[in-house]
């Protein structure tokens, strides 16, 4: 992977968590206020989930 891969892909990542709050901002702050109720434990399992998924998904996606 070059650094151009990389930099496309991260501005791919803005473009996906820029959506929801220009599609919804009122189901984006509703989100964002359900969030600051929980624990520190179950954001950082839901954290967990989102890298393990991540990485499956680019396991998968490999040539």
């Amino acid at each position: 992977m070059d650094s151009a891969t990389f930099w496309l892909a991260m501005a791919l990542v803005l473009v996906i968590e820029g959506l929801f709050p220009f599609l919804s901002p009122g189901g984006w702050r509703r989100m964002f206020t359900q969030i600051l109720g929980l624990s520190d434990g179950q954001i950082r399992f839901f954290g967990l989930c989102s890298i393990l998924a991540g990485l499956v998904w680019l396991w998968w996606l490999q040539p």
